[in-house]
């Protein structure tokens, strides 16, 4: 069964990145519609080495469109149907007579999809994943620390256990983000930095004056600081923010002291930082 359309398709989607989000996604649904004619949408020991070949980059291709186009669920239902692709020795992609590039994305797609589980704060399945690339690194001799597209999202990781957010912000910010993809998951991991400074103030401090939330919370202005707060059910009054506090969170003042070092050693620092650059 010919390939041409399939091959003609993953031509016009590798050089789509100034289409409108309608002819990417129309696209899409073709190569998706020749795959299943192919019979190619999962591998199997009959399939040819071409066809392989063009259904891995189609899948790959799919993926890093879906994460321009902000689509996190349809990046990670390429990311599930690479899977089996991604077990297969690259020798079986490789046709004695093609001359083809078989270089795959394999690592830029994986380091992604690590990077999406950190924005959505699923720690338990992104050390799942990560725990299976290190046991197949392993076996094979090599080590993921140098793979900028792998160890990017597990630096992010280790940062955020650590409570180190000034360092995450400055890594979605700098020149240290791998590729553009990884840059579209700046905002939304900021947001969830955003959220966990929120949850400790919460805890740590009864209020706290706006421009001091500005700085905390990364946020650009006394008036983001206000919509933030109307999204959190805070109370904004007189030029400060107040939390609200059940009866059985209220604190004795040793304690608010101690949480709000824990606070401080996290993040005080970086917003004193910011407020040179802001």
């Amino acid at each position: 069964m010919s390939t041409s359309n399939l091959s003609s398709i993953l031509s016009q989607l590798q050089s789509s990145s100034s289409s409108s989000p309608q002819k990417i996604a129309s696209l899409l649904s073709s190569a998706k519609r020749e795959l299943l004619t192919l019979k190619a949408l999962i591998p199997t020991p009959t399939t040819s080495p071409q066809t392989l070949l063009l259904a891995r980059q189609t899948l790959e291709t799919g993926a890093l469109l879906s994460i321009r186009l902000q689509q996190p669920d349809a990046f990670t239902r390429y990311y599930q149907q690479l899977l089996p692709f991604y077990e297969i020795p690259e020798s079986s992609y490789q046709s004695s007579n093609s001359g083809k590039d078989t270089s795959s994305q394999r690592s830029k797609v994986t380091g992604l999809y690590l990077l999406l589980l950190l924005t959505k704060g699923d720690y338990a399945a992104f050390h799942t994943a990560l725990e299976g690339l290190e046991v197949e690194q392993a076996s094979n001799g090599k080590g993921l620390e140098g793979d900028e597209f792998i160890s990017y999202p597990v630096k992010l990781e280790r940062w955020l256990m650590e409570g180190s957010y000034d360092r995450v912000w400055g890594a979605t910010k700098r020149e240290g983000v791998p590729s553009e993809e990884f840059g579209v998951f700046s905002e939304v991991l900021i947001g969830t930095i955003r959220d966990e400074i929120a949850s400790c103030s919460e805890k740590a401090y009864p209020s706290l004056p706006i421009a001091n939330a500005k700085n905390l919370l990364f946020l650009d202005s006394e008036g983001s600081v206000v919509d933030f707060a109307q999204t959190k059910g805070w109370v904004v009054k007189d030029g400060r923010i107040y939390f609200p506090r059940s009866q059985e969170d209220m604190r004795t003042e040793k304690e608010i002291l101690v949480a709000s070092g824990q606070v401080i050693e996290n993040t005080i620092g970086y917003a004193r930082e910011l407020e040179t650059i802001v």
